[in-house]
């Protein structure tokens, strides 16, 4: 363990006492039960520690930026995903941050090439993905498939879309404490 990593744990562990809390998007949980879902699908799946960390975290953007608990019903794209990868980069390597940078595009891409997936969608995601630039493309599903990490991302995201049930139980933020010191920068 070293002072970098244990700050991290610090401040990651305030922030999600303090704006986890949050209603996320139009689910009946909140950020915190939909971060600790999706780390421990992740974790279940028996994923990397890496990935894991990507999952409790890749929605931390919308704890950090202040536009509130659901801009998109007022037309906004709070591009999350960028502030929160652009916000842990100090602190994780691409392993972390890439996948949480890329999950929107990757539902944007799985609604492009998987048939059904766009019907799967929880009602918030709809609602975001019209923000977000709809369907891909042809030539973007081209691009995003040679973008390294994608196929992370696309794992991420498929853990994002189940992760919001409201009556699952999950273990706290301390049980996913170890690996983010893993994971941190040294």
């Amino acid at each position: 363990m070293t002072a970098s990593s244990e700050r991290i744990v610090e401040e990651l562990g305030e922030l999600y006492a303090l704006r986890a809390g949050n209603r996320y998007g139009l689910a009946a949980i909140n950020q915190r039960a939909h971060a600790l879902q999706a780390a421990q699908l992740a974790r279940a799946a028996g994923l990397s520690d890496a990935l894991v960390v990507a999952a409790l975290l890749h929605d931390i953007g919308h704890m950090v930026h202040s536009l509130g608990e659901h801009p998109a019903a007022a037309g906004v794209d709070d591009h999350h995903e960028l502030i929160g990868a652009d916000w842990l980069q100090p602190w994780f390597g691409q392993d972390v941050t890439e996948p949480i940078r890329l999950h929107v595009q990757a539902k944007r891409y799985l609604c492009s090439v998987e048939p059904g997936y766009f019907e799967s969608l929880s009602p918030d995601s709809v609602e975001s993905l019209a923000l977000q630039g709809g369907r891909m493309s042809d030539t973007e599903v081209a691009a995003f498939r040679m973008t390294p990490g994608w196929k992370d991302a696309v794992a991420l995201r498929r853990i994002d879309e189940r992760a919001k049930d409201p009556s699952a139980v999950t273990p706290d933020f301390d049980a996913f404490v170890g690996s983010i010191r893993a994971c941190s920068r040294r």
